[in-house]
């Protein structure tokens, strides 16, 4: 029986990060400013860097930078540099390419039929097949993020001669890919048939322009009305004349919708694969109680990610709802030396925890889920210092036991405590008094995505989109090769 750490970086602090998140707007002379609001709204699916790329309706402009959005765009920035009547604009956390202002994103690159703006959220499994076989033919990249790719297969001259240059380039990629494309007079629209990362399309008031996000939370920030998703295989065409639909490949039989976005990425106010996230996991938390209730004095959500959940399992076994700790919202990402001394005072650092509500009490914490483990751990000593009689830790997913590989990072098995360990195994490790995961039956049921349609790949190991094999419908072949340049 082991318990040591999962081997990771041991400089960094392990935090969950998802790839991106996108927005765009047609149709406004405040296109810029309105695209600032929608990405600061999702500022939460990425924090390394932010762009924004804008159209005159002639050239495009862009302007990205490393940090969050509020330090990377200033009001001369937005109303003179980026002065135009269309927009795209995107935060970024990566998982396939370094953290470099190179793969900040809209990439914005020019080729034979003009300029082009893309900016992605998912994750390409494909990606590094199509770049090793484009430099073999004299191709030279000017970052490393996936995304580059699809401007090279844009560019690619027999690929701009078909009737629909976006359509044939997009059923070359394999993975997640919530895209947006922004050209002179228009902008494009697309998302994977698997369906896997969100996109959705909304509306300013009084027929105003169309938006489209990552998330619907972004149309709230700027007083749009969501109208519905960009469909799985869709591409969604915006430009002066309205809006327009087709698709370039028919959605997979069975879709791989992200169930992670529910747990814990997307903001609790969007609503993700046609549902509420805030009441998704209340639910969680209510059939977590179902599951794994124990007696106790308080309930205690881990904040932020288990507040809601928290109150969905207080709610169900009447235990009372207590927010005994409290985040330190100036702190920001912290660095953290290799010895567990040094953990634990970044986590006291981050979080505060009232003692008074805490001493002497049977506490049941709830969070969305445990990667790592090693943070986990420091929480929970943090606690038992704080004067916890006993504490019952509860976690509103199953155990992450396999890497993704679809635009969350946490892409290989040595950074997951739950990869070949038992669920008594990393109670031993956290310090707790008893740990229990919802069941996936249960997170699904409150998720009321269907099996067949959810991407469970993190718990269960099965991948919807094969990862072994990428390109497994195209061979080395020399003949079969040619379709790709």
């Amino acid at each position: 029986m082991s318990h040591s750490l999962p081997v990771l970086d041991p400089f960094e602090e392990y935090e969950k990060k998802e790839k991106c998140g996108v927005f765009g707007v047609w149709g406004t002379p405040s296109a810029s400013q309105l695209t600032y609001v929608g990405i600061f709204a999702q500022q939460h699916r990425g924090q390394e860097s932010a762009g924004i790329a804008v159209t005159t309706g002639k050239e495009l402009n862009a302007h990205t930078g490393m940090g969050l959005v509020n330090q990377v765009f200033t009001p001369r920035i937005l109303t003179e540099d980026l002065a135009g009547h269309g927009a795209i604009g995107h935060v970024r956390y990566s998982t396939t390419g370094s953290s470099r202002l190179c793969n900040a994103q809209p990439l914005l690159r020019q080729y034979r039929m003009g300029p082009v703006a893309v900016a992605h959220n998912g994750n390409l499994i494909n990606a590094q097949l199509l770049r090793e076989l484009y430099e073999s033919h004299g191709h030279i990249f000017q970052s490393t993020t996936d995304t580059e790719i699809i401007v090279h297969l844009l560019a690619k001259p027999s690929h701009v001669e078909k009737n629909d240059p976006l359509s044939h380039v997009l059923r070359h990629l394999q993975g997640a890919f919530s895209l947006l494309f922004l050209f002179p007079d228009r902008i494009e629209a697309a998302r994977d048939p698997w369906g896997i990362r969100p996109l959705s399309i909304g509306r300013l008031p009084n027929n105003g322009p169309y938006v489209v996000a990552s998330e619907t939370c972004a149309f709230d920030a700027v007083g749009a009305d969501y109208i519905r998703d960009v469909e799985p295989g869709e591409i969604v065409r915006i430009d002066d004349s309205g809006i327009f639909s087709r698709k370039f490949a028919e959605p997979a039989l069975e879709q791989a919708q992200c169930v992670f976005e529910h747990v814990y990425f997307a903001n609790p106010a969007s609503r993700v694969f046609g549902i509420n996230v805030q009441r998704v996991r209340e639910e969680l938390g209510r059939q977590l109680a179902r599951e794994s209730c124990i007696e106790a004095d308080c309930v205690i959500p881990m904040p932020d990610s288990g507040r809601t959940a928290a109150l969905g399992y207080s709610k169900e076994s009447g235990i009372p709802f207590i927010e005994a700790i409290v985040p330190n919202r100036f702190v920001g990402r912290t660095f953290i030396l290799p010895d567990q001394a040094s953990r634990d005072r970044a986590v006291n650092l981050k979080l505060n925890i009232i003692s008074d509500l805490v001493r002497d009490k049977r506490i049941i914490v709830v969070d969305d889920s445990i990667v790592r483990g090693t943070t986990t751990r420091s929480k929970m000593r943090a606690l038992r210092r704080a004067g916890a009689k006993e504490i019952h830790l509860r976690i509103s997913c199953p155990p992450i036991r396999y890497p993704c590989f679809y635009g969350i990072d946490f892409a290989t098995p040595e950074q997951l405590i739950a990869h070949d360990r038992s669920v008594e195994d990393i109670r031993q490790f956290i310090e707790v008094d008893s740990l229990a995961y919802l069941s996936l039956a249960g997170m699904l049921s409150a998720t009321k995505i269907s099996v067949s349609n959810a991407c469970t790949a993190c718990w269960t190991g099965n991948y919807k989109v094969p990862v072994d094999h990428p390109v497994s419908t195209f061979t080395t072949e020399p003949e079969q090769l040619k379709m790709f340049y």
